[in-house]
């Protein structure tokens, strides 16, 4: 900090040396009045001149004048760079950051800010669920800043930044890294820190999607053969993919989404047409791992029970308090 405006102090010191030795040297004042001549009009204070100019004197006190201005303008811009890149500021920057991570609970953690976890980090923030982004990239981090998300910049491989962003306490982790290696890696420790955690990562190379279920993996997607299979399918059958995406103005937004029922809920014992309501039950997985598709009206429902739903987003949310 000090070493970035050391340049403008010299620069301003060599400015009063000019304006001192230029009133004493050229028209005789005294150290003292050339001086204080030089102070007063470097700062533009204002101050009635100690002595009568004329026009040479005039002169020389106008470029005083310039040179003293662009040494303020210059010193500001310097000391404006030096505050907003000042490393004090970073460290509580990185502390407050620090501080929201970890009063994060049941949430998501992004692994990687490429293209993809760009994407993935966007329909996160868009569905208003909570999560961090980790990356170990500095450039990277400047991006997550402007994006206004939640970051680590740290190595996701490493146990400590994985227990650095929750994963203890985190509901899933995607792991979006474009390296086949790291992701794996990052799946099994992830796995080892946490059982639960589901986990869904990517796999460039398709012979590396058996390895990654193997490390962990609760869901392996490729965005190549996903976009491939999305492609196929919007071509054979486009009605299908237009009904999943309705996204057209003055239609409902029908989405799918999945309920748990939880341990203590209401919907323990309770009659599946008793609280599909709104939504439609495409199919129930019970907790044994029997998928039930569809599931019949009269299904009583259990703990651990999940139900995959389909219907407009605002009346899905609320079914678990209803």
């Amino acid at each position: 900090m000090w070493a970035a405006l050391s340049i403008p102090v010299l620069v301003a010191l060599g400015v009063v040396g000019y304006g001192i030795a230029g009133y004493m040297a050229l028209f005789g004042w005294s150290f003292v009045d050339a001086l204080y001549m030089t102070i007063t009009t470097m700062t533009t204070v204002g101050y009635r001149e100690v002595r009568p100019l004329a026009t040479p004197e005039r002169i020389f006190t106008i470029s005083l004048l310039l040179l003293g201005v662009s040494v303020l303008l210059m010193t500001l811009s310097i000391a404006a760079s030096v505050l907003i890149d000042d490393p004090i500021r970073e460290r509580i920057r990185r502390r407050r950051m620090k501080k929201r991570i970890e009063g994060l609970e049941g949430h998501y953690i992004v692994c990687g800010y490429g293209r993809v976890g760009r994407t993935v980090a966007e329909t996160l923030s868009a569905e208003g669920c909570s999560f961090v982004v980790v990356d170990r990239s500095e450039e990277r981090a400047s991006e997550l800043r402007t994006d206004g998300h939640l970051y680590l910049t740290g190595d996701a491989t490493q146990r400590e930044d994985l227990l650095g962003v929750g994963v203890g306490r985190a509901r899933a982790l995607i792991s979006a890294v474009d390296d086949d290696a790291e992701n794996i890696f990052i799946t099994m420790v992830a796995r080892d820190l946490n059982p639960r955690l589901w986990i869904v990562t990517r796999a460039s190379q398709e012979n590396t999607i058996d390895r990654l279920r193997t490390a962990g993996a609760n869901r392996v997607y490729s965005p190549f053969v996903t976009a491939g299979h999305e492609m196929a399918t919007a071509a054979v059958n486009p009605g299908v993919v237009d009904f999943l995406e309705v996204r057209t103005e003055g239609l409902p937004a029908l989405r799918l989404e999945e309920l748990e029922v939880e341990a203590g809920s209401h919907l323990v014992g309770r009659r599946l047409a008793e609280v599909k309501r709104d939504a439609h039950a495409l199919a129930v997985r019970r907790r044994d791992g029997t998928i039930l598709a569809p599931p019949a009206e009269g299904l009583e429902l259990a703990e651990g029970d999940i139900l995959v739903l389909l219907g407009e987003r605002e009346k899905l949310r609320p079914m678990e308090q209803a």
